[in-house]
């Protein structure tokens, strides 16, 4: 049973952690933990560094969600980097070709990025059900393979264009941008933030309201018992494979609809491999990615302010690196307490309630 302990204690104490460890290394290296910190938390304050946290955030969210997907068909679909990648170019690509009015250009690229990113993962999906192939190796071999991809796709003799020393897409008309919400000299929210927060009531809701996120879960639990329910669990493979590319197809989205308008071979890459450190922060629940891309988020934007007081700024990389340590040794931690505490409960009424369950057993 799930309980408050479970849900909350485990990334409170592997947050805690990564401070201790964090606050060592700082030590070591001549620094005061305290100022270091405090330095940090003041970023937030400064110029555009909040509202480029919430960015940053919306882009990891969505990259938590699509590799939480697979988690809950215990796939490791690793593939999310190749797969928003592919999207991102090809939305970028169609989306700038197109002439449609401003209700129907922006969900048409959307629905090409999502298209784009469930056909990159169809391979995969495909090769695992039919062939027993591990999703691991065929997806690192297509991450390695969308390099080579994007880059034919906006080479100037195909579809890209040279912007003085890059190579991108052409820039994508006013009608199929997404408009972001200004907070003055605080910068702009991406518009995208309310569809991140929307497609994660979404996953929510198909997960533990459906018939088909139950049985997507129990395939995940025990493939062999969902069998015996009459579940397909290839079908479901396929299935699970699918959303998640589809759902990473809109990674690169919030920054290509609401900032950049075109895909450069100098484009931030990364994301994916950064979201399934925050599905495993957020254990597979929304509400629980949803922080976790928040804290990665911070830690990446307020790095910058460590250098400034003669700190490097790798510190807030020792701690994302030991929250996702920690936070799976935490959880283990309070499971087996959890469970231990459990044993000890139902030994106990056992004993209380035991001889007169006995008794009345046998008057009956």
């Amino acid at each position: 049973m799930s309980t408050w302990r479970t849900a909350l204690l485990p990334p409170v104490l592997a947050i805690a952690f990564a401070v201790v460890l964090s606050s060592v290394a700082l030590v070591v290296s001549g620094a005061d933990p305290l100022h270091a910190f405090g330095t940090m938390a003041a970023q937030l304050g400064e110029g555009t560094t909040s509202v480029d946290t919430v960015n940053l955030a919306t882009v990891y969210y969505l990259a938590g969600l699509a590799v939480a997907v697979g988690f809950q068909m215990n796939l490791f679909n690793i593939g999310v980097e190749g797969q928003y990648r592919f999207a991102a170019v090809v939305a970028a690509i169609v989306g700038a070709a197109m002439e449609l009015p401003l209700v129907l250009h922006v969900p048409a690229i959307l629905v090409v990025a999502v298209l784009s990113g469930a056909l990159y993962a169809l391979l995969p999906a495909v090769l695992k059900v039919t062939r027993g192939v591990h999703e691991v190796i065929t997806t690192i071999m297509l991450n390695s393979i969308v390099f080579g991809i994007v880059a034919w796709l906006i080479n100037p003799d195909n579809f890209g264009q040279l912007r003085g020393n890059n190579v991108s897409t052409p820039e994508i008309a006013p009608s199929g941008r997404i408009p972001g919400i200004p907070f003055g000299e605080a910068g702009t929210v991406f518009g995208a933030v309310f569809g991140a927060a929307a497609l994660g009531f979404g996953y929510w809701y198909l997960l533990n309201r459906t018939r088909f996120g139950f049985e997507l879960r129990a395939s995940g639990e025990s493939p062999s018992a969902a069998a015996a329910g009459g579940v397909d669990a290839k079908r479901m493979t396929v299935t699970a494979m699918l959303l998640s590319g589809a759902v990473a197809g809109l990674i690169a989205m919030p920054e290509l609809l609401g900032r950049d308008y075109t895909y450069a071979m100098t484009a931030t890459q990364g994301y994916g491999f950064t979201g399934i450190a925050v599905a495993l922060l957020g254990r597979n629940h929304p509400g629980g990615i949803a922080l976790g891309a928040l804290l990665w988020a911070f830690l990446d934007k307020s790095a910058v302010s460590l250098e400034s007081i003669g700190v490097p700024r790798e510190i807030a990389t020792i701690m994302q690196g030991t929250i996702v340590l920690a936070v799976v040794v935490a959880y283990e931690i309070v499971r087996r307490a959890e469970l231990a505490a459990e044993q000890r409960r139902v030994g106990r009424n056992l004993r209380e309630g035991g001889p007169a369950s006995v008794h009345e057993g046998g008057a009956v």
